[in-house]
């Protein structure tokens, strides 16, 4: 402790307490020592002095309201001047507690003690009281209690000399010789400055600080504000009695329920993470912080990060969010199928995946996702309920932001998962942004998957076994439902398709209620490839095979143009035709100039691990 000089004494008025030296110009106590500091100046000075007394003022405080119970006991005093003094070191917050129990020291300055003495305590355990303090008895019977003139002083491992905690209260009786500490994970919350100095497991502090700047940007962009800068008065600057009120959070801040604290911290920790703290969060940065200190799972603080970049809308803020600690880390495989599939190219596509699904609070309402694929790693780049006018411009901001997260050197492919009404939309035809009106499946490959068939396990393990078998076969062949098709039974078709099919072509778009259920019949036969047009007749009346019915013309062109072709490679060639179609400018539409296409290899496209949303909020 001989070089412990970083050990301070605060003097504010006629009270009295401890401190200790974080940086060149911060010293950390208690709020109640310096109560009165808006009428009384404070002076600083050191344990082995050299530095005299220095100035200092109150620039922020954890909240604590003048009252025994009150939490948030912690006041940041800025010094007039830089010291030259080394500042304190501080262990890792698990470092406080062991068996045998660890011997703590506090440093602090009682009456008739102006050089300061020394009081030897432990943790009586790791458990937080009321989620704030932990409780800190006597090492031995006999000794210095803590008194008034402590409060403030920093709690250090007898053996290395790092800091755990601060002393911040006493009991009223002397016979009873125990108190609290406010440890350091705590004090972080409310200053969160301090958390960069805090060793925590994973990440450095040069990476915690970039987060914590980063959350407070998006903070502040939320007009949420953080801690209050001014001490309050009518409190005691001497150990005052142990609080034993619950935790209350402080200075909250209106926020839509997605984007609390409380609501980010889950779907970082997913169900089966740790459960929500008691005291919940005052902060963004607290959830954040909680997840560093508290959390052991390293993946949850980029999960927190990801999320809420989500809801910020300046676009260079939300992308550092999404990359920190830096581009592509703490990416988590999904499990899968694991077996090799023969000759399987299907892994040279990095999806965008788009999932677009009924939030199940109302009609109106969907849940939106999008995630970026690199091999079969998946990092989501934003998920949100929103109303059904707000989808469209909201996936696509969040597609052109899923480019980032892609290789240089990887061959992009938009995929939209659609509920099953929806499955006939234009989003092929969606202009690609503001700034450019060509249509989204002229810029990337692009295909949709059904919903519900991506949420069945049966179907995607038969779309499993039939990429196996279209994988031994140098081309997908193309079963067609023509026009006079509609009407026949949708079971047998199942059966048959199930059997025997590779790729279907409709003649007609899935409008019309018979085709709606022949469609239906091609989704649960579990068909890798279907294609379509978007518009034309409707197939609503057979024609006896004429030989201009339009629908049997698209499917010779379909069998046309895709004949010979491998089925994992048919997202590039309809990306190629829809080129063509787009840009064709002669007097009738090109043939293909509204072609869809439905396309699912599970081993592709992975089944994600979403974020754990409560549906209804």
């Amino acid at each position: 402790m001989s070089s412990a000089s970083w050990h301070a004494r605060i003097n504010c008025g006629r009270d009295t307490g401890a401190g200790f030296l974080v940086t060149e110009r911060h010293v950390l106590t208690c709020a109640h020592v310096v109560a009165h500091s808006e009428t009384a100046p404070v002076a600083v000075s050191f344990a082995h002095g050299g530095e005299g007394e220095v100035p200092a003022r109150v620039i922020a405080h954890g909240g604590w309201d003048g009252r025994d119970t009150d939490p948030g006991d912690l006041a940041v005093l800025e010094l007039d001047r830089s010291v030259s003094l080394k500042p304190a070191e501080f262990a890792t917050p698990s470092d406080a507690y062991g068996n045998p129990p660890r011997r703590l020291l506090a440093y602090g300055f009682p009456k008739r003690y102006d050089e300061g003495t020394l009081a030897e305590y432990r943790a009586t355990a790791d458990q937080l009281i009321a989620g704030e303090w932990v409780q800190l008895e006597a090492w031995a019977a006999h000794g210095q209690p803590l008194a008034p003139g402590f409060s403030g002083a920093a709690v250090t491992l007898a053996d290395t000399g790092r800091v755990v905690g601060m002393v911040s209260a006493a009991s009223r009786s002397p016979e009873i010789r125990n108190g609290r500490m406010l440890p350091t994970q705590i004090m972080a919350r409310y200053w969160p400055r301090l958390g960069d100095l805090i060793p925590t497991p994973e990440y450095d502090q040069l990476q915690k600080e970039r987060l914590r700047r980063l959350v407070e940007a998006a903070e502040g962009l939320q007009g949420t504000t953080g801690p209050r800068h001014s001490a309050p008065s009518g409190a005691r600057g001497t150990a005052h009695p142990a609080p034993t009120h619950p935790h209350q959070t402080h200075n909250r801040s209106p926020r839509t329920p997605e984007c609390s604290p409380e609501r980010l911290y889950l779907d970082a920790v997913g169900p089966l993470g740790p459960p929500l703290p008691p005291h919940g969060f005052g902060s963004l940065w607290a959830a954040a912080w909680y997840l560093l200190s508290e959390v052991p799972d390293p993946a949850a603080t980029p999960r927190f990060a990801t999320r809420l970049a989500d809801f910020v809308e300046d676009t260079r803020l939300r992308a550092a969010l999404r990359s920190w600690p830096h581009p592509h880390t703490h990416r988590t495989p999904t499990p899968t199928d694991t077996t090799p599939r023969p000759s399987s190219t299907a892994h040279t596509w990095s999806p965008i995946l788009v999932e677009i699904a009924p939030s199940g609070s109302g009609n109106r309402d969907f849940l939106v996702e999008v995630s970026a694929y690199n091999d079969r790693h998946r990092r989501v780049v934003g998920s949100r309920r929103l109303p059904v006018d707000r989808v469209r411009p909201y996936a696509l901001q969040r597609i052109d932001e899923a480019f980032h997260e892609l290789e240089p050197g990887a061959r992009e492919l938009i995929a939209f998962v659609l509920p099953r009404r929806w499955l006939n939309a234009d989003v092929a035809r969606w202009k690609r942004s503001a700034d450019d009106d060509s249509p989204l499946g002229s810029f990337a490959p692009l295909v949709v998957m059904d919903l519900e068939r991506r949420r069945s396990g049966g179907l995607q393990h038969k779309l499993r076994q039939k990429w196996r078998t279209l994988d031994a076969r140098p081309a997908a062949r193309l079963h067609r439902i023509d026009c006079w098709a509609v009407g026949q039974d949708q079971v047998k078709l199942t059966i048959d398709l199930r059997r025997d099919a590779d790729m279907v072509g409709f003649g007609t778009p899935p409008r019309a209620d018979g085709v709606r259920r022949l469609f239906q019949a091609s989704l649960n036969a579990a068909v890798p490839v279907m294609l379509w047009p978007r518009s034309g007749c409707r197939g609503e009346h057979r024609c006896g095979r004429p030989a201009d019915c339009p629908g049997s013309e698209f499917l010779d062109r379909l069998a046309e143009h895709l004949a010979d072709l491998p089925a994992h490679e048919l997202p590039q060639y309809v990306h190629e035709l829809r080129e063509t179609a787009y840009a064709s400018d002669t007097a009738e539409p090109h043939w293909a100039h509204d072609l869809a296409l439905l396309w699912e290899d599970p081993e592709c496209l992975p089944d994600p691990v979403a974020y754990a949303h409560n549906p209804v909020g």
